[in-house]
């Protein structure tokens, strides 16, 4: 069954295109994205490997590692990589996990369980449930799942903008609104009672409905 927000990410062993890892192990005490690609040397994941590298910068700021996978094995990761820096003007700057052997999509709900035999011999069309995005907590507890078709790139600007919201709202109870960028205003959670807003926030809150409390971005 496919992953939902609040299951526990499951935990692995992978060889990758930086060593071995254990993925809880891995992650430690940071957040992660684990972003999935259906096959090396497809036209979109190279755009999409290459600007990863590109902002992975930013997401170290944030405090979170990101991983990327492939139905692949590492030895050709190796080889795609050059492809991605020569095309990308960025070569992947974090680890690619080589699962040939499908463990990890099926154990992310990516690929059936039955699925089995050589990954040389399936094409990106047979993988193509292998393009999500997850978002995993210090908990690893799994906090966003996206899933994308293969003819559309992933917009990890927006997964930047997610987990500034769920490194906030997980900090202090507010809710942040659509299309929420880092120091706007939010909401107060719907958890909170108006009493205990009021011990956060002596200053009120602007309210143009009662189930709508608008407050400055904590810091």
């Amino acid at each position: 069954m496919a992953l939902t927000i609040g299951d526990t990410a499951p935990d692995f062993q992978a060889e990758t295109s930086e060593g071995p890892i254990s993925f809880h192990d891995w992650i430690g005490d940071s957040w992660a994205v684990l972003f999935s690609h259906p096959k090396d040397f497809t036209p979109i994941c190279t755009t999409e490997l290459g600007y990863m590298a590109k902002i992975k910068p930013e997401f170290d700021r944030r405090g979170v590692k990101v991983i990327g996978l492939s139905v692949d094995p590492v030895g050709k990761h190796e080889d795609w990589a050059k492809d991605i820096e020569e095309t990308q003007g960025y070569a992947p700057n974090y680890p690619i996990i080589g699962d040939d052997d499908f463990t990890v999509s099926k154990l992310y709900g990516m690929l059936p369980a039955d699925v089995s035999g050589d990954a040389a011999d399936r094409t990106p069309a047979d993988n193509q449930t292998v393009r999500n995005v997850f978002v995993i907590g210090p908990d690893k507890k799994v906090k966003l799942v996206l899933v994308y078709p293969m003819t559309t790139g992933r917009n990890f600007d927006e997964v930047l903008r997610v987990v500034d919201s769920l490194q906030l709202t997980a900090k202090y109870k507010v809710a942040t609104p659509v299309n929420w960028q880092q120091g706007e205003d939010v909401f107060i959670a719907g958890s909170v009672s108006n009493d205990e807003a009021r011990e956060t926030y002596p200053d009120g809150w602007e309210e143009p409905k009662p189930y709508i409390r608008i407050v400055p971005q904590p810091r």
